[in-house]
Formats: C-alpha cells, sequence, structure tokens
C-alpha cells in the first residue's frame, strides 16, 4: 500500500463549522475541497484545548490549520492561542502551521507567533481552491521530509515494482502466493512488508558491511544524533555487538576485567576471543536487587591486587584490554560514566571502556540522565564502545542493534581495521526492513526524542506518585499495598517531603532525587559512594510483601513475586523480570495511561483476592488443574504463606547472596572449557554431585541472564555456595510446581517422581 496525502491529516480548528454565517460555509467548502480535490484526510476541532489534546496523542498529523479569530475567556483557564501555539512547537518544530484569518488580524500578530507559524491565510479573500491547494502541498512538503534517507529510499524502491531475478527468493512476496501457507503469511504481514525484503543486489540502498551509500549514511547520521565518532548497525542483536567489539580488541591472554553480571554474550566474548577474566562483584541488597560495582573497582590499586591474586596469570601482567561494565543494570541502576572513566583512566591501565547498554539507548535524549551513558559528552582518554538494542526501549525492529564508538585522546579506532571484526559477524543477506527500522528510531530521537522521553519519565513518575500514595494510604490504615523501590523522601526547595508529595514536574526534570545517597538509604547499600548511580525513573521495580526494612524476612504476611507477576499475566499484564519479593516493569515508548490503569487495577483486585483468602482454584484453575495433588484446597493466602516460609526457613535468599558474590576458582579459562566440550570430553553431573567439579559451561539463571558460575570454574571452598543456591532454587521446583525458572546450562530430568537438575562438567 502506497502511502498517500490522506496518510496525514490535516487538523483544523474552529468553531464555526456549524455555524449559518459566511464564515461557516466557507468552511465547510474548504473541508470539502481538501477531501475531494487535494485527497487530503481532515480532522476538525471547535477549541484550542480539543485540537492539542487531539495533536498530543497522535504523530500524524501533517499540518494544523488555526482559525486564529476563535473567541475564547482571556480570563478564565482555557487555552489561548498562543498557548496553543507554543505548545504544538514544543513537541514538533516541523510541522507546518498555517493560521486563517483576516487582514484586520494580520497586523496584530506578535513577534512570537510569526516566528512560529508557516503561513497566514485569509479566510475570505482567497478561493477555497486556493486555500486547499496550498494546505495540501503543506501537507504534501512535511510528510515528503518525514521519512529519513534509507528508509526513504526503500519506500521507493518498493514502489517501483521492478521484475527482480536476485534474491530473496520470494521476490516481493510472489512466491509465497503458490502455496496455501505462504498466502495465508502474505495477507497476514501484507505486501510492503515483502516488497521492501530486497537483496543486498539493489545498489541503490548501499551496502551495510562496507558503509557506503544510504546504508552508511544512515550509519554516520545515528552517530551524529547518538553523539558517537563511529556507528555500526548490527541486525543480529546487542550480543553480537557484543562479539564485534571484543573480537577487534582483545586477543586470546589479554585480560579483561568484567562486571561479573555481565549478560552471557559478554562470557562467550570471552570464549570466543580466549581473553583472561579478572571479575568485578556488583552489590545486591536484602531483597536480591543488582546494585553497582564499587567504584574503587576500576583503580589502578584494586586492579593490580586482583590480577597479582589471579591463578591463571602469570608474571607482571599490569595492561586491562578491555574492561565491561552493564550500564543500567538489570533493576535500572545507571553508573556515572564520567566517574567510571576518569577512575579507570587513572592509573593508565585500562585500554578500552565498553558499556553494555543495551536496555539504556534512550538516555542521551533527556537531561536527567546527563553523564551517565557511554557515549556523554566529554572526551575519553581511551576509547569507549557502548553496545545498544535499539529495539528494547526505543523503535527498531528485534535483534536490530547500534555500536557505538567515541574515539579516546591517546588512541582512536581505526574504522577499516574494526570492519574487519564487523564482517567477521555480519550477515552478507542484512535485512533492509531492520536496517529502516534503526533509521527512523534515529529520524525520531533527532526530531522529537526529548519530547518523547519527557512524557514517557512525566508519566512513570505520576505512577510511582500514585503507588507512593496509595500505599502510604493503606499503612496508614494498618493495611498493605504493593511499595515501590525508589526514595521514601526527597530533597523539594528547602524542605525533605514525602515522595507522594514531590511535584510530579520536579521529580520528572531533575537527576537530585534520583541519584543513590548513602544518607538516604531507601536503596539498601549501606556504602554507595557520593554521586555515583542514580535510579532510571522509566524503570519500575514493585516490591511484594515479605521483607522488613532491617532486610530480613518476615516470619509471616509474604507474597513471593512470583505468584503477583503470574497473576498479572492472568490480565494480560506481563512483567520484564520476577525476583523473590519484587518485579519489574519498564514504561517505555508503547506504555500509555491506560496500561497504568490496568496495572493498578489488578493489583488492588490480586489484594482483594488475597484479604478475602480467595480459593487457589479461583485464582489460579490452571495450575491446580495441572497439580490437584499439590494444590488442591489451597487458598491464595495460604498458598503464598507456605511458599514464604519455604524461602525463609531454607534461608533461599541467604544462598542466593552468597551464591552471587562467590567468584569461583578458575581451573582453566572459559576458551579452553568450551574446547573440552567441542571435543565431547565432558559428562552429565547432577548438581549435588559437582563439588570439587570443573563446570564446562556458564550457569545463568534467567531473568536476568547473568551467570552464577562459567566454564572452567572449579565448585569448591566458597564456590560451594553456587552449588546449594542451586539445590535449593532444585527443592523449591519439586516444592512448588508450576514455578519452574529458566537456566541455562542446567538439564532437568524427571527421576522417581522428582525433578532433578544436571549440568555439564569436565571429565575426571
Amino acid at each position: 500500500m502506497k502511502m498517500t496525502l490522506a496518510d496525514w491529516p490535516v487538523l483544523i480548528v474552529s468553531a464555526e463549522f456549524t455555524a449559518g454565517n459566511n464564515e461557516g460555509h466557507r468552511l465547510r467548502e474548504l473541508l470539502e475541497e481538501l477531501k475531494k480535490s487535494s485527497g487530503c484526510t481532515v480532522i476538525t476541532s471547535a477549541s484550542y484545548e480539543d485540537a492539542l489534546e487531539i495533536f498530543t496523542s497522535r504523530a500524524d498529523i501533517g499540518c494544523v490549520v488555526a482559525d486564529w479569530d476563535l473567541e475564547f475567556e482571556k480570563k478564565s483557564e482555557k487555552m489561548s492561542p498562543e498557548k496553543m501555539l507554543d505548545r504544538i512547537r514544543m513537541r514538533n518544530l516541523k510541522i507546518p502551521v498555517i493560521l486563517l484569518t483576516d487582514h484586520l488580524e494580520t497586523e496584530n500578530l506578535s513577534a512570537n507567533v510569526l516566528n512560529k507559524i508557516n503561513d497566514c491565510l485569509w479566510k475570505t479573500a482567497d478561493t477555497v481552491e486556493f486555500i486547499a491547494g496550498r494546505v495540501a502541498n503543506w501537507v504534501k512538503s512535511y510528510s515528503g521530509n518525514v521519512m529519513p534517507e534509507f528508509f526513504a529510499k526503500l519506500v521507493d524502491y518498493s514502489e517501483r515494482y521492478k521484475y527482480a531475478w536476485h534474491t530473496p527468493g520470494h521476490l516481493g512476496g510472489q512466491g509465497f502466493l503458490r502455496a496455501p501457507a505462504g498466502v495465508a503469511m502474505f495477507k497476514f504481514f501484507g505486501e510492503n512488508t515483502f516488497r521492501s525484503d530486497l537483496s543486498i543486489s539493489v545498489p541503490e540502498l548501499g551496502s551495510l558491511l562496507d558503509h557506503e551509500g544510504a546504508a552508511g549514511d544512515a550509519e554516520r547520521n545515528s552517530a551524529r544524533v547518538f553523539g558517537a565518532d563511529l556507528t555500526f548497525y548490527v541486525l543480529n542483536g546487542t550480543s553480537t555487538v557484543n562479539q564485534i567489539i571484543w573480537r577487534s580488541q582483545v586477543l586470546s591472554g589479554d585480560i579483561a576485567l568484567v562486571d561479573r553480571n555481565c549478560h552471557k554474550s559478554l562470557n562467550y566474548a570471552m570464549v570466543i576471543t580466549g581473553a583472561v577474566p579478572v571479575y568485578m562483584i556488583p552489590r545486591r541488597n536484602a531483597r536480591g536487587i543488582i546494585g553497582p560495582v564499587r567504584l574503587s573497582e576500576f583503580s589502578a590499586e584494586s586492579v593490580k591486587k586482583r590480577i597479582a591474586a589471579h591463578p591463571l596469570i602469570e608474571g607482571d601482567a599490569l595492561h586491562i584490554k578491555m574492561s565491561a561494565l552493564t550500564n543500567s543494570t538489570y533493576d535500572g541502576v545507571c553508573y556515572n560514566a564520567r566517574a567510571v572513566i576518569a577512575e579507570g583512566s587513572a592509573g593508565g591501565m585500562i585500554g578500552n571502556f565498553h558499556f553494555d547498554e543495551a536496555w539504556y539507548a534512550y538516555a542521551r535524549f533527556h537531561p536527567i540522565y546527563k553523564g551517565h551513558y557511554g557515549m556523554a559528552e566529554d572526551a575519553p582518554p581511551h576509547p569507549v564502545f557502548c553496545s545498544q538494542s535499539t529495539h528494547k526501549l526505543l523503535t527498531a525492529f528485534s535483534q536490530a542493534s547500534m555500536l557505538h564508538i567515541r574515539n579516546g585522546q591517546e588512541r582512536s579506532i581505526d574504522p577499516v581495521l574494526f570492519n574487519e571484526s564487523y564482517m567477521m559477524h555480519g550477515s552478507t543477506s542484512p535485512q533492509y526492513s531492520m536496517i529502516a527500522s534503526l533509521d527512523v528510531a534515529t529520524k525520531m530521537m533527532d526530531d522529537s526524542g526529548v519530547t518523547i522521553f519527557s512524557d514517557i519519565i512525566l508519566e512513570a513518575v505520576q505512577l510511582r506518585r500514585k503507588m507512593a500514595d496509595l500505599e502510604r494510604q493503606m499503612r496508614r490504615k494498618g493495611d498493605w499495598f504493593f511499595p515501590m523501590w525508589q526514595p521514601r523522601k526527597v530533597k523539594y526547595e528547602d524542605s525533605v517531603v514525602d515522595f507522594a508529595d514531590c511535584p510530579a514536574e520536579y521529580l520528572a526534570e531533575n537527576q537530585a532525587p534520583w541519584v543513590l545517597d548513602k544518607h538516604n538509604n531507601w536503596h539498601g547499600f549501606e556504602d554507595i559512594e557520593d554521586d555515583y548511580v542514580m535510579l532510571d525513573p522509566i524503570k519500575l521495580t514493585i516490591l511484594t510483601p515479605g521483607i522488613g526494612d532491617d532486610g530480613q524476612m518476615l516470619e509471616n504476611g509474604g507474597i513471593p513475586a512470583a505468584v503477583v507477576s503470574n497473576y498479572l499475566i492472568k490480565h494480560n499484564i506481563v512483567c520484564e523480570k520476577t525476583d523473590y519479593y519484587s518485579f519489574l516493569l519498564l514504561n517505555s515508548l508503547g506504555t500509555t495511561r491506560a496500561k497504568q490503569g490496568s496495572l493498578l487495577a489488578a493489583l488492588f483486585a490480586f489484594k482483594k483476592l488475597y484479604d478475602s483468602d480467595a480459593p487457589l482454584e479461583a485464582v489460579f484453575p490452571g495450575l491446580v488443574s495441572r497439580f490437584p495433588e499439590r494444590y488442591k484446597g489451597e487458598t491464595l493466602k495460604t498458598h503464598c504463606e507456605s511458599m514464604h516460609a519455604y524461602l525463609r526457613e531454607h534461608k533461599v535468599l541467604e544462598l542466593m547472596h552468597r551464591a552471587f558474590e562467590s567468584i569461583p576458582v578458575p581451573a582453566m579459562l572459559p576458551c579452553e572449557a568450551a574446547a573440552h566440550v567441542v571435543r565431547g570430553d565432558v559428562e552429565m553431573v547432577d548438581i549435588s554431585e559437582i563439588s570439587n567439579r570443573i563446570a564446562a559451561v556458564m550457569l545463568v539463571p534467567y531473568p536476568p541472564g547473568i551467570p552464577v558460575m562459567m566454564g572452567g570454574e572449579t565448585v569448591s571452598g566458597n564456590a560451594q555456595a553456587i552449588a546449594d543456591y542451586l539445590l535449593a532454587r532444585e527443592e523449591f521446583e519439586n516444592m512448588f510446581p508450576g514455578y519452574e525458572g529458566d537456566i541455562h546450562g542446567i538439564t532437568r530430568e524427571e527421576r522417581n517422581g522428582r525433578t532433578v537438575f544436571r549440568t555439564l562438567c569436565i571429565k575426571k
């Protein structure tokens, strides 16, 4: 389907459409002329307030035509035409705005107004055909510049309806029409999807592997927008971005300083490159929420100590080839990247800084995150790399990611040499729709990034304040509700106020309330450094009852988060991540106030069911029907209490803490363990029998996808805590069937009516 002027509606603001006077007649004629002769779609509004509401809720408006003579009561709270114009320009600097007025009113327009409009048409002096033609031309000009260059060329090419004699074999979708299954897919996705799925043989769109033509121009534009010296589009996910970065810089035997809680793709990068990992351990609070590594971990003194204590590093190696830090953490803790780079550069030991910002591509586009992202404005001493999943919280298609590089003052990255690593991992058959989605995501941020994220942050803050207020109300009545992991008190002007009482606009515009502070320890990290990390306002961690303010598990009244998140799934609300007593939601571009209302309603519905001691069969009928011998006759409250009692009595949170804070002794490098797997020199071992065995593969509990064990590490000494934790999870799954977790590297075997965890170990 080809895009036309009808896809970009004209918003006309006037109260005269139904009037019986000449102006009303002319407006009705204009509306019909725009529809019939110019092919435009028209949306009408009788007031400036309604017009602004329409404009705010729709990004497809192609032109605003405002009746400047529309009467309003200046002393009332009704919106003036100047205020409407100001609000429009705050959200969109490029959309054409046309005033309909007469020549007498034109003389009274201020310089502020004239500076923000594109055209001024007289309502009665010009013909209806002339006015409609000018409006249509403005829509045509604006809509023609909406699309960024690569996407525009892709659309243009697909609309030429060429006969292709090259790959892909479906040739614009025609191949799908040869069988019913293909026809079904063609009808579901639509013809444009298939006509834009092109071969690398199309010269007009350039080469992604050579970074030439339209594709290369799109990457260079993204570098400008995201603050990088070089940007590469990667179409098989940020996991591959991480591989490209490490392959370009790290060789076998090079030392890497790595956040232990990094994503498994970074651990695979160490497997492939043969790097020697030296780990930094992030903090965790009593709830298991992941905090930051200590800033001192990047100091030369700390690095020297870790290298000296590493059993696989010989000699006087004192150079870190690559450091890797997850920013933000999986719970929304964002590092002051400037502080990290400054600390790591002070001793001259770290050659490259890598920030894995998979969930954080938007940080540059709002001042609240100032200084807390890798591509910050300061010129670093050494090269800085950022891997960003543009598809996660911006608007690219799944697996479409960006790799950003900021050159260092002391050393720059040679793009020709770097591209060898890029081509090693990049496909020679790139998906052009994915490239276009990265191009469009860039254009959206360039045009409206601050406005978009101002809205998103404000909406997240409003939900946070509402949750805080509801929890406060309930607590005052001796009742309970779900609190959030956020400051309870914030400094506002000259006083300290409850979070719920602090103006939403202040919280949404200022960084200070979100910076973690040891003097206001709502976060649970006692020794947090000053001005080091902040909480991302759009990452919403909701807490469940069960852990007291002192961090100790309560004797009763606990509600494990898995029960709540499973209930939310029943109400079509899917969480990003569920821990034992918290779950994470993302307030992203697609979140609306309606979704927030549905969330609150679902949480209150759960509370009502819990308080009324509803039968579990009424809450989770599927769970009870699958495991009747285990859950028949239970209520929701007894279900939660028994699960909470198990977690408390078996000290599962304590075991988790010990497991994640333990760094096992490596018997061999990760790459050497991987070689054993390739040779088949491994065997499956029960977790109950892995003491003093060498792990062959990573053990990665999901979420969030970070390893407790790396291939080549020995389960001995303090690492026994890892086996203890995995055994506790095994027992939990046997006690509470239906609550199985995803743990990569673990194979489940049914044996004598029980589930047994097994993993691969190096053969003895």
